[in-house]
């Protein structure tokens, strides 16, 4: 079965939100790293 055009931009959709709720996962991972290490002493 075929998937129809609504189905297919649902899906891009998705895809467009799933990378920009990743992007924004490692934005903040990469900043708590960079608070870490500018933190010197604090390990």
């Amino acid at each position: 079965m075929p998937l129809s055009e609504e189905h297919k931009k649902r899906r891009a959709r998705n895809w467009a939100i799933a990378a920009v709720l990743l992007a924004l996962v490692v934005l903040f991972y990469l900043a708590s790293i960079a608070k870490m290490a500018g933190a010197g002493d604090a390990w």
